[in-house]
Order: C-alpha cells, then sequence, then structure tokens
C-alpha cells in the first residue's frame, strides 16, 4: 500500500481526513501496528493482548473501526469491540478490565470530514508522538508484512458499569430541583450522558441530542464561540439554571451560568477542585500552564497542594500516576482529569460534579464564579501565525528577563500582579498567548496587546 500522509499522526493521537488522509486499509495497518506496539510494551506477543475497540458516531466510523478491529486481529490479539460509545467509556473499558490497551476510532472535536483514533495502553493511559505513535507511523510507512491472524473480535456492552462508576462521584440523591439545558453537538454526549441524567431529579431539555456525523446544526466544538451561541440563548429563553455544552466524543464538557454567560475552565477548575477537595482533603490538584491564578489560591486556600503541569492530556495522566495524592487535574480546554477514573479526562463526571454543587447551595453558577470574574481577569487563549515560533518566544522572553520566567512548557513570565504563557502549536506555526491581570480588565487588554503587538510584528 502506498505510504501513509506524515502529517496523520499527531502528538497526541491520529487524525486526518476520511477516505482522502485515512482509509479502511490504512486503518487495518494502523490497528495491527497498535497491536505490536502493546506487545512490545507488555513484554507479550500480540497472539497474548486483549485490546478495547470503540467508535464515535460519524458517517465512516462502522467501516474504519471494522478494519481497526480487523487490523488487531490480524495481529493476534483479542478485541472486545464496544460499539458507538464515548471517548471516556473507552478508557473505562480499558481501565475496569485491566485489559492491555485500546483504541478509540474518533476525531473528537474536528469537522465531519475527520476521522482518526486516540489509543490508550494499559490503564488507559495514552500512547503519544513521543511514545508509540511514532513508532506505528514508522511501522506502517516500513510495511508490515504478512499478518499472522489468530486474533478473535468480541462485542460487550459497557454502558451500565459505566454509568455505575461515574455515579459513584456524586451523592445522586442529593442532586435535585434544577433545570439544566443540555447540547450534545449532535455528538456522543446524548448517549452517554443521557440515561445518567434521565434518572436524576432535575429537568433537563436536550439539544442536538441524537449522534449524526453529518453534524447539521452545529460543529462539535463548544470552544468556538459561534458553536455555543445556540445553547447561551437557551438557557436565557428557558430561565435554566445552567446549561452543559459536550465535544463531539464527549470527553470535554463546557458551562454556561443562568445568565448565559460562558464560564471559562479555568474558573471551572477551580469550582471543581474546590468540590474534589471536600472528598479528598489535603490531595494534590493539577492544572496547567495557561490557567488563572485563581486555580492555585483556590486550592492552596481549600488546604490542597497546587502543581503546574505541561498542557496535553497525556502530560496530565501520566503526572498523576507519578503523584499518588493527585486526586484531579483541569486544563483551561475543558478536560478534567480524576485519579478514581482511571487518571483519564471525562466529560461526565465534571457534570454530574457541578450538578451536585448547585443543589448544595443557595448560590447560582454566576455567584459562585463572581468572586473569580472580579479579581482575575484573563484573556483567554490567543492564536498568532508567526513563520518562526521558536525565534519569536525567545524575543519575548529577552523583553521580560526582569520577570520570574518559566519553561515548563513553550515560556511563562511571571510578575506580582501580571502573568502569561506563551507556547508554541504541535501541529501549526501559531504561537499560543494566555495572559491576566490582577489589576483590572483594562489592564490585562492592554498588556494583551501589546504582547500581540510584539508576536505579530
Amino acid at each position: 500500500m502506498p505510504k501513509p500522509p506524515a502529517g496523520i499522526f499527531k502528538a497526541y493521537d491520529i487524525r486526518g481526513l476520511a477516505g482522502d488522509e485515512i482509509d479502511a486499509d490504512l486503518a487495518k495497518q494502523i490497528g495491527a501496528a497498535f497491536a505490536r506496539v502493546i506487545a512490545d510494551r507488555e513484554g507479550k506477543s500480540p497472539d497474548q493482548l486483549t485490546l478495547g475497540l470503540g467508535r464515535d458516531m460519524r458517517n465512516e466510523a462502522p467501516l474504519l473501526s471494522a478494519a481497526y478491529a480487523e487490523g488487531m486481529s490480524a495481529a493476534g490479539a483479542a478485541v472486545l469491540d464496544a460499539g458507538m460509545i464515548a471517548t471516556e467509556q473507552l478508557y473505562h473499558l480499558v481501565g475496569s478490565r485491566n485489559l492491555d490497551g485500546g483504541l478509540m476510532c474518533t476525531a473528537s472535536h474536528n469537522p465531519a470530514r475527520y476521522t482518526g483514533a486516540k489509543l490508550v495502553g494499559r490503564g488507559a493511559l495514552p500512547l503519544s508522538g513521543d511514545s508509540g505513535i511514532g513508532e506505528i507511523r514508522d511501522m506502517v510507512t516500513e510495511g508490515l508484512g504478512e499478518l499472522p491472524g489468530g486474533g478473535s473480535v468480541t462485542q460487550v456492552e459497557i454502558g451500565p458499569d459505566f454509568a455505575e462508576k461515574v455515579t459513584a462521584f456524586v451523592d445522586t440523591a442529593r442532586i435535585t430541583g434544577l433545570k439544566v439545558v443540555v447540547d450534545g453537538g449532535n455528538g456522543m454526549a446524548g448517549p452517554m450522558v443521557g440515561p445518567i441524567l434521565d434518572a436524576l431529579d432535575v429537568e433537563v431539555i436536550p439539544a442536538y441530542w441524537e449522534p449524526n456525523g453529518d453534524f447539521p446544526d452545529h460543529e462539535p466544538n463548544p470552544l468556538l464561540e459561534e458553536n455555543r451561541k445556540f445553547i447561551m440563548d437557551a438557557v436565557l429563553r428557558e430561565g435554566a439554571d445552567l446549561g452543559i455544552a459536550w465535544d463531539g466524543d464527549a470527553d470535554r464538557c463546557f458551562f454556561i451560568d443562568e445568565t448565559g454567560g460562558f464560564v471559562d475552565g479555568d474558573f471551572l477548575t477551580a469550582l471543581m477542585a474546590k468540590r474534589v477537595l471536600k472528598d479528598n482533603p489535603g490531595s494534590t490538584i493539577l492544572y496547567d500552564v495557561r490557567a488563572s491564578r485563581a486555580v492555585a489560591d483556590t486550592v492552596e486556600a481549600s488546604g490542597g497542594t497546587a502543581l503546574v503541569n505541561r498542557v496535553g492530556h497525556a502530560f496530565f495522566k501520566a503526572r498523576m500516576r507519578e503523584i499518588p495524592a493527585a486526586a484531579f487535574g483541569g486544563e483551561v480546554s475543558g478536560h478534567y482529569y480524576f485519579r478514581d477514573f482511571w487518571c483519564a479526562d471525562s466529560g461526565t463526571i465534571p457534570a454530574l460534579l457541578m450538578l451536585d454543587l448547585l443543589s448544595g447551595t443557595d448560590s447560582t453558577l454566576s455567584e459562585l464564579v463572581a468572586e473569580y470574574r472580579a479579581k482575575y481577569f484573563i484573556s483567554g487563549e490567543v492564536n498568532s501565525e508567526v513563520s518562526d515560533p521558536v525565534a519569536r518566544i525567545a524575543e519575548i522572553e529577552e523583553r521580560f528577563s526582569d520577570a520570574v520566567i518559566g519553561h515548563l512548557d513553550g515560556v511563562t513570565v511571571d510578575y506580582d500582579d501580571w502573568h502569561f504563557s506563551l507556547r508554541s502549536s504541535n501541529t501549526e506555526p501559531l504561537l499560543r498567548l494566555c495572559l491576566e491581570s490582577l489589576v483590572s480588565e483594562a489592564d490585562m487588554e492592554a498588556k494583551r496587546d501589546s504582547i500581540l503587538k510584539q508576536i505579530r510584528g
């Protein structure tokens, strides 16, 4: 077969255009190479492996998922196929049954034409470009030769077991009296979260709740303003207590307060950290380099230990395993990680925690977030296209050499009353700026614009 496009092998997954860049033949080869990589990790032969498999709702997913299964079984592995599920359900399948690894056929929040694969090893620990995905790329590019066969594919049901696992994070009897607008983006949230919400004493107003790989209503990426306008308007129109929106494979969720305002991931991380620390006193909480100081301040005020971490799910999951006291981690992009859920990210558990939090207080969501919005003035992530990101980061760092400088992920620049993070994109010639002022919104905007002027030349 022809060599695969090198660009489909990303830092955190495999992703490309369905049919044009990833077809069934290539998916079979990826499946077989994945089995071999996991076998090497486990010190086994492929015929000793048991691997999990799931797929999202995209139109090509049934064909490509079957091809991944064919490749894994042709390499000799036993495959447990959970069918159409959300990504975190694949993590649960791998973690709860102690499988050697798993493959999720998904393109997450990308537009309809895309497909791909998220890959994990034992314990749902992800493969990355530096650990596993590069090896798969090389195997497929060089050719796998004749595959021995001998594997098997067995259909399994994961839904009820998953629901039991995630609802254990809260006392569901406490969740009562709320009106919630939910937007599944025609992705996997409806089938995954819907039955769980239906069993609670809450009024649920669903939108775009049925899976549809054409995404007829809007793309399944709530981080884009145009994709969350509907739910913001719907919360106001319905007089709801909050709105919750999920991305395509439903491993990220986003919240709208009762005023129709979008709640930033930094502030949600702080709120959920406080809630997690109630059940896990003194625990460690991870947050990413882009985050508001609201996270660390809240964690420390709640008796926990706050640790900054590199951006990206592979780095969060690995670090949580290294630190047994790390009960929770949050990224501003809407990924939330839980030690007691295989250290994996979930779009269901945060929704349940927020419903529990609001049920146990007389405050509205906007009131809970008000103290953060009044003190921490954040820019959000602002992207700039540049020809030489490394050189530009060096120039910015030199300009602010009197600050406390960090290099955990790109460069971080810290002053007493403001700070910023500047990172390169893994896949594009972009620089990503996140800046925060503890002075005022105007101060944040002025500093942000000054730095953007230098970045953009």
